[in-house]
């Protein structure tokens, strides 16, 4: 199927009613999320996971994708009005966002945000479009080898990525495939990793993992934090940029979605690193770099274009190899898994409908997010009034709700208690979350695969550097934790005591 008629097919699908009304409550709900603090989207999207299972596989994986990049938008107007992001990646959006609200610029600032955000949007599904189909193609010759390659190279990508140290990187992805690897072995049929609990048998489930390690560890956080919201006074006027706004946004958006398209394509990368990037980038080029951090508008322009962008790129990977570059892709890959889609190169052939679908409810969504942003800032701001104290118990309330309504076990309850306890002292002591999952999604493929090859190899392990595609992904692998450990080692030595 060629790419237009992909796109043709997609607008079928995406055009049906049931399907528009579910883009939209997902970039509504997206948009609220990214709009409070303390929630997330990985939160948001393993609690309504469950609601997805009695809708078909297109419907429930286009309101998931919605909140996805619907949080994107949103996180933004938290940043500029009350210099907290609402999600992770509108970190640096704070930083002149904010300094454009105190100078009472808050209107341009949010609306330079959504177009810009929109813009990017609408080029990563562009590219989408035409690229998902000639690397799924791509993808046909890869076999047992080659996946394991792949995914070895993006667990050391997630691990290098990762904010903190390699050491805590690397320890929180092994404790995600350790836990991954839970339940049955399905090669051998036997036990592993069980400790003799008939609950373990079928290995942990996603949602409770998530939702442990994401809502409730984050409710913790917040409660200790005690933040402070001061959300600014007085009426937004014009949210239109001026001439010269749009002026000087215009380089900085074109970069941004460039810069974030190609970040968001490697595990690990993602908003987050694509927006801090971008934000250097601008720095680095400005004629006026004095400007930065006192209300520049390049500043909230580039990495809003930059988050919004590797929001769209990273569905490639995860639709086209089966591999999930962040978190809340790795999510998306256990809904697809759930209701019987197995994401990778044959999806575009098995399950046409639901590749198109997702891409062009993608453009569709941002359409709808340019026209709810920036009508109902006013609606955002008083939302943002609700005291954390308020707020906290009901997101628990989702929580619980979220485990026994999957799993219908008290048991997995107490499990997703003691993830949010894990993900708390894993978040207090400096580890990222985001290589745990990750490994935990990508440890059991990657075990299988590698078993595969042996068993194909008859045990021979030269057999998974003799492909050109698996011997590049492994080498790249070492070459990157080379130079990762080499400089870590050196600054180690500096700080050994030295003998007289």
């Amino acid at each position: 199927m060629s790419s237009v008629d992909g796109i043709l097919l997609g607008l079928k699908v995406a055009l049906l009613p049931t399907n528009l009304l579910y883009c939209f409550v997902g970039v509504f709900l997206g948009t609220l999320i990214g709009v409070l603090p303390g929630i997330g989207p990985a939160t948001a999207i393993a609690l309504l996971l469950p609601v997805t299972f009695g809708l078909p596989p297109a419907t429930g994986i286009i309101l998931l994708a919605g909140i996805y990049y619907g949080s994107m938008y949103g996180g933004s107007t938290t940043s500029i009005l009350v210099n907290i992001p609402g999600e992770a990646a509108s970190i640096v959006t704070c930083i002149d966002g904010h300094q454009m609200a105190r100078a009472g610029r808050a209107g341009p600032a949010l609306g330079i945000a959504a177009i810009g955000s929109f813009i990017a949007g609408t080029f990563g599904v562009i590219i989408l479009c035409f690229l998902s189909a000639p690397l799924a193609r791509a993808a046909l010759s890869f076999g047992a080898r080659e996946y394991f390659g792949l995914m070895v190279l993006g667990l050391v990508l997630v691990s290098c990525l990762s904010s903190g140290s390699l050491a805590k990187a690397a320890l929180t992805t092994a404790l995600g495939i350790v836990l991954g690897l839970m339940g049955v072995d399905t090669m051998s049929g036997a036990s592993r990793f069980t400790f003799d609990r008939p609950e373990f048998i079928d290995g942990i489930d996603v949602i409770t993992l998530v939702i442990g390690l994401f809502g409730v560890s984050e409710v913790l956080m917040n409660i200790e934090a005690n933040l402070k919201r001061s959300v600014l006074e007085g009426r937004i006027q014009s949210v239109l940029p001026t001439r010269e706004d749009w002026r000087r946004s215009r380089a900085p958006i074109a970069r941004g979605s460039v810069l974030g398209f190609c970040l968001g394509l490697l595990p690990g990368g993602g908003g987050v690193i694509a927006s801090f990037a971008a934000y250097a980038i601008e720095k680095r080029l400005s004629r006026t770099p004095e400007q930065f951090g006192k209300g520049a508008v390049e500043g909230v322009a580039g990495p809003e274009s930059a988050n919004n962008a590797a929001a769209s790129a990273a569905f490639i990977p995860l639709l086209t190899l089966g591999i999930p570059p962040n978190v809340i892709l790795g999510i998306l890959l256990g809904a697809l898994m759930i209701q019987g889609v197995a994401p990778g190169p044959l999806l575009m052939v098995n399950n046409a409908d639901l590749f198109w679908g997702v891409v062009i409810s993608m453009y569709i969504g941002n359409v709808m997010l340019l026209v709810l942003n920036l009508p109902l800032i006013g609606m955002w701001v008083q939302l943002l009034r609700i005291p954390y104290g308020i707020m906290f118990p009901m997101i628990l309330v989702f929580c619980v709700v979220g485990v026994y309504g999957t799993t219908s076990s008290t048991f997995h309850l107490y499990l997703a208690a003691g993830f949010g306890v894990l993900g708390y002292a894993l978040r207090k002591t400096g580890h990222d979350l985001t290589p745990l999952v990750l490994g935990f999604v990508l440890g059991p493929l990657m075990e299988v695969h590698l078993r595969r090859g042996l068993i194909a190899s008859d045990g021979d392990w030269s057999y998974f550097v003799t492909s050109p595609i698996a011997a590049i992904c492994l080498a790249a692998a070492a070459i990157l934790l080379w130079a990762t450990l080499v400089p870590a080692a050196k600054r180690w030595r500096q700080r050994l005591p030295v003998e007289d």
